[in-house]
């Protein structure tokens, strides 16, 4: 059994990280990324939001590879005028959507979940990790109406799904930003056609993490 890793080596080991991705994060950024962590850790003794116990399998498999998704991300949101708002659809236990809010200040930040528990999480972890731009919030995203610049979400459900599902809460000129694991030919190749259109595929590298990642980007399409 490994021994856990000290704070020293998860600090070190997020530096690396953020190096790597060519992310400007300040140190205060990065000590909130270190305390969602912790409350990670915390809650999911409790709660059960995912199944990854270890705390260096949880920065590696959570904090990194959602960061590894902030780059993409940042070069959307400065092609956008003025303040943008992102709905994360089945966060979960904040993922991307808590790494979203810490990376990107400017950036209103929903997180919807269908379990309250987790909701709440995202709650406290807004209070805790001072996130004024961080909100909770229990429902069905069908529910949502939004509008929002960007729909997010990480492993959550087939992209017909997914698309289906958030259609009433994107804003006419925005962007799905799905994270997945290889890139998904058969959802891809599933899509209503009069609901969504994939404009890009973008591969991601997560630091220390040896397994392919990708964001799918699409775009709503608009009723003739």
């Amino acid at each position: 059994m490994k021994p856990a890793a000290s704070h020293h080596d998860l600090a070190a080991t997020l530096q690396a990280g953020v190096q790597a991705l060519g992310l400007s994060l300040s140190s205060a950024q990065q000590q909130s990324l270190l305390d969602f962590l912790d409350l990670l850790q915390k809650w999911n003794k409790v709660y059960n939001l995912t199944a990854v116990r270890n705390p260096q399998e949880m920065l590696t498999h959570h904090l990194l590879d959602s960061l590894a998704a902030v780059p993409a991300l940042q070069r959307h949101l400065a092609t956008q005028p003025g303040a943008a708002r992102l709905l994360d659809v089945g966060c979960g236990g904040g993922l991307p959507g808590v790494v979203f809010a810490i990376c990107c200040p400017q950036l209103t930040v929903h997180c919807v979940d269908t379990v309250a528990k987790k909701a709440a999480f995202i709650q406290q972890a807004a209070a805790s990790l001072h996130l004024p731009n961080l909100t909770g919030i229990h429902a069905r995203v069908e529910s949502l109406t939004g509008p929002y610049a960007v729909v997010s979400s990480r492993a959550f459900a087939a992209l017909a799904d997914f698309t289906a599902w958030s259609r009433s809460a994107i804003a006419a000129d925005g962007v799905w930003l799905a994270m997945k694991g290889k890139q998904p030919d058969d959802e891809i190749a599933a899509l209503d056609a009069q609901i969504a259109q994939v404009f890009h595929v973008e591969p991601l590298t997560v630091p220390g993490l040896d397994a392919q990642r990708c964001i799918v980007w699409l775009r709503p399409v608009r009723a003739a």
